[in-house]
C-alpha cells in the first residue's frame, strides 16, 4: 500500500497523466528585469508585478500545451535552490571557488552558519502555492528542494560537522513548510533530490531522512531523483541503481526518475524491484535542443509500459526547464501531451 489513499485528485482519473518536473523556462524579459532588480531600477511594487506574470506565463504555456498537472514554475526562485539560503538566518555567503571559464557546478560557493539553521519567515513556497493556485483551475503540484539537496551548500566543521546533520535540521524547516501547504490546500507536493543519485553510497540514509521529512505531511507526495542540471550538466554518475530497492522504502508515492537523455536506461529497474508506487518517467531531454516529435514520445512511453502498469505511470519531462530556452520547453510540452495521447488512444480504443 501507497502512503496516499485517503485523499482524491482531480487527475485520478486521467490515464497516464502528464506533468512537468517543476521549474519552467524563464522568459527573455524576466530575466532582463532580474538584472534590473539587482541595480535596484525596481521598486517593491514593481518586483511583485513582474514575478505574477512571471508565473502566469510558465501557467499559460503549461496549459496551452494541454499539461494534465502543472506547477507554477518556480519563477520566483533563485537558481534551483539558492534564493533558500537568504530566508535562513544566520548564515554568510562565501566566495565561489572558481569563477571563471565554462559554467560548472563548482562556481556556485557556499553559506557559513553561525547559528543553528532557522527559517523565521518560512522558505517562501507557500505565498507561491497560494498564488498559484488561484491563477489555474488545472491540478497544481507544488514543488521543493530537499534537505540533503538543500544542505550541499552549506558550510560544515563548525556548527555542523557534518553533511546528513545539516540536512537533519533543513528537514524540520521543510517539514514545517509542507504542513502549512496542505493546510492551505496542497494536494501534491514534490520534493527534489538530485543530490541522492550524486551519493547513491548511503541509500538507507536517504530513506531514514526523507520519511522524517514528510512526516505528518498528509498529501500526495512525490520525490525527484535526477543527476543535476546546472547549466544542462549532469555532476554525478548517471545510475539509479545503487538507489534500489532501498529508496522505494521511503514514504512517497511517487517517484520521479530521468529516462529520456538516457535512452531508457534502467526502466527494467521497475519491473525488477516490484512496488506498488507511481514511477513518472522523464520521457523529454531537457539537455537536449533537439524537439522531440509525438511519435519519438510514444515509442519511450511504449518501452515503459513494457515494466510499468499504466494505471502507475505517469509521464513528464526529465527535469525541470530552467536550463532550456522558453521556445524549446513549450515545444517540448507539446510533443510530450500529443505523444502520451497517442498512447492513451492505443490503450482505450479511442
Amino acid at each position: 500500500m501507497t502512503r496516499f489513499n485517503s485523499l482524491k485528485m482531480k487527475e485520478s482519473d486521467i490515464l497516464i497523466p502528464t506533468s512537468t518536473i517543476g521549474s519552467y523556462a524563464p522568459p527573455s524579459w524576466l530575466c532582463v528585469t532580474l538584472e534590473a532588480i539587482g541595480r535596484g531600477e525596481l521598486g517593491e511594487t514593481d518586483i511583485n508585478e513582474t514575478f505574477d506574470d512571471a508565473v502566469r506565463t510558465a501557467i499559460a504555456d503549461q496549459e496551452r500545451a494541454g499539461v494534465d498537472i502543472i506547477t507554477e514554475g518556480e519563477m520566483r526562485r533563485q537558481d534551483f535552490v539558492l534564493g533558500f539560503y537568504e530566508r535562513l538566518t544566520g548564515l554568510e555567503e562565501l566566495p565561489a571557488p572558481r569563477t571563471q571559464g565554462p559554467d560548472g557546478h563548482d562556481q556556485r560557493g557556499k553559506w557559513l552558519p553561525s547559528v543553528p539553521l532557522a527559517a523565521p519567515d518560512g522558505l517562501g513556497i507557500l505565498p507561491e502555492f497560494e498564488f498559484a493556485k488561484n491563477e489555474t483551475t488545472k491540478p497544481l503540484k507544488v514543488t521543493c528542494p530537499g534537505p540533503f539537496t538543500l544542505s550541499g551548500r552549506i558550510q560544515t566543521g563548525g556548527i555542523y560537522k557534518e553533511r546528513l546533520e545539516v540536512a537533519y535540521a533543513c528537514a524540520e524547516i521543510i517539514n514545517t513548510e509542507l504542513r502549512q501547504l496542505v493546510a492551505a490546500g496542497a494536494k501534491f507536493i514534490q520534493l527534489d533530490e538530485p543530490s541522492y543519485a550524486v551519493y547513491p553510497d548511503r541509500p538507507q540514509e536517504f530513506v531514514k531522512l526523507f520519511n522524517h521529512t514528510v512526516e505528518g505531511v498528509s498529501a500526495k507526495i512525490g520525490l525527484h531523483i535526477c543527476f543535476g542540471n546546472y547549466r544542462g550538466r549532469a555532476v554525478g554518475k548517471r545510475s539509479y541503481r545503487p538507489l534500489f530497492p532501498h529508496i522505494l522504502e521511503a514514504d512517497f508515492d511517487q517517484l520521479a526518475l530521468e529516462f529520456a537523455n538516457r535512452e531508457m536506461a534502467e526502466i527494467a529497474l521497475w519491473r525488477e524491484f516490484p512496488n506498488d508506487k507511481e514511477l513518472a518517467a522523464g520521457l523529454i531531454d531537457v539537455k537536449n535542443y533537439y524537439v522531440e516529435t509525438p511519435e519519438d514520445v510514444a515509442e519511450l512511453l511504449r518501452e515503459a509500459l513494457k515494466h510499468v502498469r499504466p494505471e502507475k505511470l505517469a509521464i513528464t519531462p526529465d527535469c525541470g526547464f530552467s536550463q532550456t530556452a522558453r521556445w524549446a520547453a513549450a515545444a517540448k510540452l507539446k510533443a510530450m501531451v500529443a505523444g502520451t495521447e497517442i498512447i492513451r488512444r492505443e490503450l482505450t480504443g479511442f
